[in-house]
């Protein structure tokens, strides 16, 4: 047999080489086809020998056609070369050949300890290989000596071997998952050239892998059937005790034990301790209550635990599911004061069930009959923050939404728009719950489609869960007198979801709260393997017909985009439709610029980032503009504008160029204490070019501060510069006069559209009075702190305030160490801190809840600090604060 040489790597020009046989030795003789050839070289067929089929660059092969095959060859101090063979029968008749004279080779001489240990090494080095047998047809397949470059760079993403079987079924909206095989070889059916092409080490081939999971999922119907599933849910709020019963009443409330329980807890633990997010010894008592108290008839494992403050949820399934539960992600959102605080938020777990994706989550929302507005916003951000990172970190985030079955519980604080309590109490008596629904909070923001507008809700039949005198069945006698509410729900969205069961559980009268449950009947998509198999292949050849003949196209619908007067954490949306006007499937992403890192500059965002399109299909994209801490103090200073140019990369088609331009408007959020204490008028009234000088000036008075050199001359500070900035006195006497007495100031969140209002007026004006309620007004002054670009205590002496946190004497000599302005507005603060710590009765604020609140912001680590801050730093700020909080700042 003869092949013809394409080159090879020591030198160029075209050859041919035979199989020869010269008993008992084999040979592949080469010989070169130009008029000056020199001798034959001769490779010896033994155990250096190397023979694999190359795969096809393109990866466009139809299958229906004989389009023939490369193969490399490398043998004994012989160069690696690459042959061509016109015809796929021939070539599988070479190799063919080629296998049965090395396996006569590998009987009359065992394969050497060298060679057996190159071989273990490359099967190391690439961990997708698949185990094949060096007796199979490509049994050795990539597995060289020395591998070439491009061989090296691509087997970082090699996903096959010789007999690479169907990747495993995928999941919609989260498209690669890892899975056991199952079986062996043997029993699988045979694959083809093509599937085994597919999955060799390319780019080409990463993506095609992607585009037929995307079409699998799509027909995802073909090869899944629906098995149901009991799922129990409880929540239950706590009020922060430990459990003092058996949990059974409530965990064993059906003959038939659930395949699956998802139990949340709310002020698991309401000690400072655990605000803060220490560990909680409570977390521990209440899982070992659980464990205890689940289906006797059942032998359970728990799945996953998460916990954020008091807010904890536990997932269990039965021993014999859990090899069908994969990719466990958990999260949590805080919804607290700046977003962060643990006291008020969400936990989630995430998991795939056979084929069917879920999200549990639990919530504790905002509390108060009046806040439900609040309430909507906290459901809002944890929607919007809460994402799941999956196993394969190239592909984008998964938000909550983007699962086939949702179940959301928790204690969400809706109550009742009847302010009698005893009102209220009667209709319960007559058993009038109907009526009392309609009054619900949650009914009406639902109906209203401001929050929860898309979960379901079974019907109510038990009587509200909020709020009883604890260890009693009796309504709140206390003085604050609440109205009953049913504040514990149990909601869900998705297809093929029966709830059986939906109640509280009085017995149990450890809380305030009565805990509840549901029961579910969930139909799970389990997969069908054969069927899988067969609509795999259809799909690869269909593939492979469609491809040669067509490339992948797009149409967008607008391609410049500009963002007008763009303000600090004031969202912008623009819109455009792409429609794939080509035929076939395309898979389209969003690709980093030449020596970037990412697709956008940190304050643009497009959603959805990547996807697949059939044809004719269309897709809108919604490009996100929202300046946070992290972006605006670039945007503020000039350094960075609302500019950029955005790639939308389409696979084995062309690059789109999307424009972003836009204005921003400067605020005094983000900008340099020095630089607002030398502004007396509000910061949009300061042209641009002299925000730039003073950003730069700010940074010489800084230097010359810390060398206790002096305050920059009248001339060059255009007047004396202010003490603290007029922003920040601005807030701090606004909370001085009016928020004193204001209960669980610094733990309520403020309301957004008051945060938008009250940043715009600092920005534009000097307002006699700043709008807003008095936890908006606190919330801003965080956030001002926050945004600073240098801390109140300068990155610089970070470490040595921890150093001396034990020492009040030592923490007041680096106060002194501050630039004037940095001192000046640390003390300003402790002074106001103290004032406020003395009404403590009435505002509920601790003196070890502002202390850990506050250094988190006034004494920050530096950016460039390689270790995250740990806990046992953490304290030493916390204790840094102490001495001042605690006592005066005399000098």
């Amino acid at each position: 047999m003869r092949l013809s040489c394409l080159g090879h790597r020591t030198q160029a020009g075209s050859c041919s080489s035979a199989l020869t046989s010269l008993s008992p030795i084999s040979r592949i003789l080469i010989q070169s086809q130009e008029k000056d050839s020199s001798d034959p070289d001769y490779i010896p067929i033994n155990s250096r020998f190397r023979c694999v089929q190359e795969a096809e660059e393109t990866l466009l092969i139809d299958i229906a056609a004989n389009t023939g095959c490369k193969v490399r060859i490398q043998g004994e101090e012989a160069a690696e070369r690459l042959f061509e063979i016109p015809d796929e029968e021939r070539c599988l008749g070479f190799l063919a050949e080629v296998q049965s004279i090395q396996e006569a080779h590998l009987k009359a001489s065992p394969m050497e300890p060298k060679d057996s240990s190159s071989w273990h090494q490359v099967e190391k080095n690439l961990p997708g290989l698949s185990q094949a047998s060096s007796s199979g047809a490509l049994g050795f397949e990539d597995d060289f000596t020395a591998l070439s470059i491009e061989e090296k760079r691509n087997g970082q993403n090699n996903q096959a071997g010789s007999r690479r079987e169907p990747p495993p079924p995928p999941v919609p909206q989260n498209r690669q998952f890892l899975r056991e095989r199952e079986g062996s070889l043997r029993d699988q059916p045979k694959v083809t050239n093509t599937m085994r092409k597919m999955f060799l080490p390319s780019s080409q081939s990463g993506q095609r892998e992607g585009l037929i999971k995307h079409l699998l999922a799509k027909r995802e119907k073909a090869y899944v059937n629906l098995h149901n599933f009991r799922f129990f849910v409880g929540t239950w709020n706590v009020n922060g005790q430990s459990p003092d019963s058996s949990l059974e009443p409530w965990l064993v409330c059906d003959s038939e034990p659930p395949d699956v329980y998802c139990i949340g807890f709310q002020e698991l633990d309401l000690s400072t301790e655990a605000f803060f997010y220490f560990d909680s010894v409570k977390e521990q008592e209440w899982l070992t209550a659980v464990e205890k108290a689940l289906h006797p008839h059942a032998k359970y494992k728990k799945v996953q635990m998460v916990r954020l403050v008091g807010m904890m949820l536990l997932i269990f399934a039965k021993k014999d599911q859990l090899s069908n539960i994969r990719e466990i992600v958990t999260e949590s959102v805080g919804t607290g004061v700046m977003g962060k605080m643990g006291n008020k938020g969400g936990v989630a777990v995430r998991f795939v069930f056979h084929n069917t994706t879920f999200c549990i989550v639990n919530s504790h929302l905002a509390a108060h009959v009046e806040d439900f507005e609040r309430r909507n916003q906290d459901y809002k951000d944890i929607c919007a923050r809460m994402s799941f990172v999956t196993p394969d970190e190239s592909l984008p985030h998964v938000n909550i939404m983007k699962h086939d079955v949702v179940i959301w519980l928790g204690d969400l604080n809706y109550r009742l728009c009847l302010p009698d309590a005893s009102e209220v109490k009667s209709l319960i008596s007559k058993n009038e719950l109907q009526k009392l629904l309609t009054y619900d909070q949650l009914n009406i923001q639902r109906t209203q489609k401001k929050a929860f507008a898309d979960f379901t809700e079974g019907e109510i039949k038990f009587i509200p869960t909020y709020k009883y005198d604890s260890k009693t069945d009796r309504w709140d006698s206390s003085g604050k007198c609440r109205v009953p509410a049913w504040c514990d729900r149990i909601l869900w969205r998705g297809g093929n979801i029966t709830q059986l069961r939906y109640g509280s559980h009085m017995d149990l009268k450890t809380s305030d709260h009565k805990p509840v449950s549901a029961l579910f009947r969930i139909g799970v998509k389990v997969v069908d393997e054969q069927k899988y198999r067969k609509l795999f292949e259809d799909i690869v050849r269909l593939m492979d017909r469609m491809e040669n003949d067509f490339l992948p196209s797009l149409e967008l619908s607008r391609r410049e985009f500009e963002f007008q007067n763009v303000k600090f954490r004031q969202l912008q949306k623009q819109k455009f439709q792409i429609t794939n006007n080509g035929q076939v499937t395309c898979h389209f992403s969003f690709i980093p610029k030449l020596n970037d890192n990412h697709y956008c500059k940190p304050w643009l965002r497009a959603e959805p980032c990547e996807g697949y399109l059939e044809p004719d299909e269309s897709t809108d994209i919604s490009l996100d503009v929202y300046v946070s801490k992290d972006s605006v103090t670039l945007l503020n200073s000039g350094e960075d504008k609302i500019e950029d140019i955005l790639v939308l990369h389409l696979d084995r088609g062309k690059d789109y160029f999307l424009t972003i331009s836009g204005t921003y408007l400067p605020s005094c959020f983000g900008t340099s204490l020095e630089a607002l204490c030398r502004m007396r008028r509000p910061i949009r009234e300061v042209p641009v070019t002299k925000l730039i000088d003073l950003g730069e000036d700010s940074f010489l008075e800084k230097e010359k501060s810390v060398l206790q050199m002096g305050a920059l001359d009248s001339e060059e500070a255009s007047g004396t510069p202010l003490q603290v900035p007029k922003e920040m006195w601005l807030l701090v006497d606004h909370l001085f006069k009016h928020a004193c007495h204001q209960e669980d100031l610094f733990q309520t969140p403020g309301m957004q559209e008051e945060l938008e209002q009250i940043i715009d007026c600092l920005d534009t004006s000097i307002p006699e009075t700043i709008p807003g309620s008095n936890h908006s007004v606190a919330e801003a002054l965080l956030i001002f702190l926050e945004a600073l670009p240098e801390p109140v205590i300068c990155y610089e002496l970070y470490q040595r305030c921890l150093d001396w946190s034990h020492s009040s004497r030592l923490c007041r000599q680096v106060i002194f160490q501050l630039p004037r302005c940095h001192r000046s507005v640390f003390r300003y603060l402790m002074s106001f801190l103290r004032e406020l710590l003395r009404y403590s009765e009435d505002n509920k604020v601790s003196v070890t809840m502002i202390a850990a609140l506050f250094s988190s912001l006034l004494l920050r680590p530096p950016p460039n600090l390689v270790t995250k801050q740990s806990q046992q730093d953490r304290q030493r700020a916390i204790n840094f604060l102490y001495s001042f909080l605690l006592a005066g700042d005399e000098e």
